[in-house]
């Protein structure tokens, strides 16, 4: 057994030690198991919250974006900074609400706020739909991290099926303290060994961050500025608006914001994130020195270019640290994955049809889900073949369709019904799986219109949609009920 391999398996049983060790003096009862009993300090919160930025999309993807594309990976640096300001002004008011009414899921607020059930089912359906493949990118990174890292000797199948099961073990366990637990170690090595190898590699290659880039230019000519179509600057904007509104719709994100101790958690976390952020130049410092390292890598297999230059510059030791951080990025936020996967279905889905049932039993039915949601997420990463940026961008695109609804809520006079909420988010949502299902782009539906609006992310144009609907129906049933009560 080689020294990598050994330090890989090292890493996952210290998250299943760390995640089983968490429940310590807690009853794992459905607040505590969900939201940590609303007792989260500032650095547990900023943890849960930055594992939402360095996962194995952080790790592969965006080293595999820079890889493959060049300038349009700058939209990964950007868009969680807005994320950041936007969260000083959001998430104050959201955990305020939720801390009174003891709310555990981003379902239970918009039911509550649009007194709508109906509404909190559907939520709940766009965030499972969602959930699934950013699980499956989590275990998709998982599986290529440990095939590469272990040079081989573990297939990608058996990773991810161990790592499915480690996750789920702890999960059960010890609910979103283990996730919290295990975040600790993992933030402090994906800092470490990126900074360590977005300087290294180009060094060691290229001679330096700058001889990097004069090389690059040179291999390749605009690679890294922004194409005139396609992946153009109004690619760029259009994706970055749509991720930075959706950052925190992800139903795990906008959970995690239950567990603070107090409003100023998010204040201050948001004034920190924007500077955290910026440990992602040094993944795209490996992904482009990579380019003139391990040329040829083409489609998925571009989420394997800072392995595959890492394991040609480093001695297997080396590899089985990176390799190690890789596999604690997939673990961290694969366990808030299906945690809050689970919930949502044991809460907001089943609970909703049979009426009366306790917190206790729902704690136990989302337990039970837990693996059940692993075995999904395992088997779509072991048989699909998309990039990983491809995956969270698709996910991004549902869960952004809630923002428009949410920020209704948040106004003195909610100008939006229940029924102009669900309106709005079934049109988005239904135009991103129309666009999703038939591989349509904007410029193929309008060829005569300008450049920049054909290179538009499609996720905005359902964004558009979506307010317009929202907007429509909302105005008629405020109508109809302001005529009724006139009546």
């Amino acid at each position: 057994m080689s020294i990598a391999l050994i330090l890989i398996a090292l890493s996952a049983v210290l998250a299943l030690v760390l995640g089983m060790s968490a429940r310590r003096g807690h009853a794992m009862k459905l607040e505590e198991w969900t939201v940590g009993g609303r007792g989260f300090g500032a650095v547990l919160v900023f943890l849960l919250l930055a594992g939402e930025i360095y996962t194995t999309f952080t790790f592969l993807g965006a080293s595999g974006y820079a890889y493959g594309l060049g300038a349009p990976a700058y939209y990964i640096l950007a868009y969680g900074t807005l994320a950041y300001m936007i969260s000083y002004f959001m998430l104050p008011p959201i955990w305020s609400y939720a801390r009174r009414l003891h709310l555990v899921t981003q379902p239970d607020y918009f039911a509550a706020k649009f007194a709508s059930p109906a509404l909190g089912v559907l939520v709940a359906l766009v965030g499972v739909v969602a959930l699934i493949p950013y699980l499956v990118l989590q275990f998709t990174g998982l599986g290529i991290i440990v095939q590469v890292a272990s040079y081989g000797a573990i297939p990608k199948s058996i990773s991810v099926v161990l790592g499915a099961a480690v996750v789920s073990l702890y999960v059960i366990v010890s609910g979103i303290r283990g996730s919290a637990w295990t975040a600790v170690v993992k933030d402090v090595l994906i800092i470490l060994v990126a900074v360590f190898l977005g300087l290294y590699l180009p060094l060691h290659y290229q001679g330096g961050i700058t001889a990097m880039f004069k090389a690059l230019d040179h291999a390749k000519p605009g690679f890294l500025a922004f194409a005139s179509t396609g992946k153009s600057l109004s690619w760029f904007v259009s994706t970055v608006l749509l991720t930075a509104l959706g950052f925190f719709m992800w139903p795990q994100s906008f959970a995690a914001a239950y567990t603070a101790r107090h409003a100023d958690v998010f204040r201050k976390n948001a004034i920190v994130l924007p500077l955290y952020q910026l440990v992602l130049l040094f993944i795209f410092f490996v992904g482009f020195s990579a380019v003139l390292v391990v040329p040829g890598l083409k489609g998925s297999a571009s989420n394997m270019a800072l392995l595959k230059v890492s394991v040609a510059a480093f001695p297997p030791i080396v590899v089985g640290i990176i390799g190690a951080t890789g596999v604690l990025t997939a673990l961290v936020p694969g366990s808030l994955i299906m945690m809050t996967a689970s919930t949502l279905f044991a809460r907001n889905l089943v609970a909703v049809m049979r009426p009366g049932q306790s917190d206790d039993t729902t704690a136990l039915i989302a337990k039970i889900l837990v693996p059940v949601v692993g075995v999904i997420g395992a088997y779509f990463a072991i048989s699909g073949s998309s990039t990983i940026v491809a995956l969270l961008l698709m996910g991004y695109s549902f869960v952004t369709q809630l923002f428009p609804s949410l920020i209704c809520s948040l106004l003195p006079r909610n100008p939006a019904t229940k029924e102009g909420a669900i309106a709005g988010i079934l049109v988005g949502v239904g135009t991103v799986i129309y666009f999703t299902l038939t591989n349509a782009t904007i410029g193929k539906l309008l060829p005569g219109a300008p450049e920049v609006v054909r290179d538009l992310n499609v996720g905005t144009a359902a964004l558009v949609l979506n307010i317009i609907a929202l907007i429509i129906v909302s105005a008629v049933t405020s109508s109809r009920r302001a005529a009724v009560a006139a009546e």
